[in-house]
């Protein structure tokens, strides 16, 4: 497995702080974007360490299908005031809230 390095854990979240209010990303579309297209999962480890860096809007990524992050009570009221739209309880509607990056 990859390590997540000081460098990896910047490039994730100068992305994930460029993701416009409202809108979401997905691991995998911050893992081609930062250059390492098969590492979204790693993309995922990293911002669920990413509290040591300052605060970011990790909160706008969630997985290819709009699952939210499972346990993290707080994701979805905070997507919610940022009027992002939801198809269920769990997932985003991933085709009308979806950043289309850089």
């Amino acid at each position: 497995m990859t390590k997540i390095d000081d460098q990896f854990m910047r490039a994730v979240l100068n992305v994930v702080d460029i993701i416009p209010l409202g809108r979401v990303a997905t691991y995998g579309q911050i893992a081609r974007i930062i250059g390492r297209p098969r590492n979204a999962r790693l993309v995922g480890k990293a911002l669920g360490k990413s509290g040591g860096y300052g605060k970011h809007p990790c909160h706008r990524v969630v997985t290819a299908n709009g699952r939210l992050v499972p346990g993290w009570v707080d994701q979805r009221p905070m997507l919610l005031a940022e009027n992002v739209p939801f198809k269920d309880e769990t997932h985003v509607d991933i085709k009308k809230c979806h950043w289309q990056g850089i």
